[in-house]
């Protein structure tokens, strides 16, 4: 009884510090949520404590302790994706592997460093993030759309339709070298991520990774071509 009450006691605690950290990802919305990182922590916490009934020798004890991380290092890899213009999912799968320590941790019934791994963990989620972006030297995407009014050709008349056809090829040629130029002038390539014509409203949507001023300046650029009519800004929610 008094075995599994310990036991017991340690897999809450592991809860409980998987979900506080989950609760974080959740909040940022990513898919390393809540229930993941409680799983993985008391998983952790599980096999720690089944170790020593599992395993004859203290070598054995070791190996079990090492396959926990080699598993989670898998849950790691499949959280990271490399996109043609960045890496994503690196603090994720960081934040998975220093959860399954935590759960390990816990198993062992270290629940005062565990305790003070998880504080360190939140502070790092979210103060270092915060001074990051005050200091305003890191860089995130952000997904620009710049839309120019180039209209409908809806004349009957050969003369007119050719005429407002040129001035719609022309309206796109000046927006297109607007954010081009905007774009060469710090080294960013273009790469677009969707082009459409809303009611005579052409939409151009990219994205472009620079720092907080660079973001101001270029956004400040745009908006003041006489190519653009309105260019607008959202962070990308997939950034870490």
């Amino acid at each position: 009884m008094a075995l599994f009450q310990a036991s017991t006691q340690r897999l809450l605690m592991a809860c409980g510090m998987g979900g506080a950290i989950g609760l974080e990802r959740e909040w940022r919305h990513k898919d390393s949520g809540l229930r993941t990182n409680l799983l993985i922590c008391m998983g952790a916490a599980l096999f720690t404590i089944m170790s020593p009934i599992m395993a004859v020798g203290g070598t054995q004890q070791a190996q079990v302790a090492s396959n926990i991380v080699q598993g989670v290092g898998f849950l790691g890899a499949g959280l990271i994706l490399h996109t043609k213009a960045r890496v994503q999912g690196l603090t994720s799968a960081a934040t998975v592997f220093v959860v399954a320590a935590i759960g390990m941790t816990c198993g062992a019934g270290l629940y005062i460093e565990a305790a003070v791994a998880t504080l360190l963990v939140l502070l790092a989620l979210q103060l270092v993030g915060f001074f990051e972006d005050k200091l305003g030297w890191k860089r995130y995407p952000m997904v620009y759309e710049v839309r120019a009014d180039v209209g409908n050709v809806v004349s009957k008349d050969v003369d007119r339709a050719t005429q407002q056809a040129e001035d719609v090829a022309d309206a796109l040629h000046r927006m297109q070298q607007a954010i081009l130029k905007v774009l060469d002038e710090y080294g960013i390539r273009l790469s677009v991520l969707e082009r459409s014509n809303v009611a005579g409203i052409e939409r151009v949507s990219f994205t472009v990774v620079a720092t907080r001023r660079e973001h101001a300046k270029m956004l400040h650029e745009l908006r003041s071509s006489d190519a653009t009519d309105q260019v607008v800004a959202f962070r990308d929610m997939e950034e870490e």
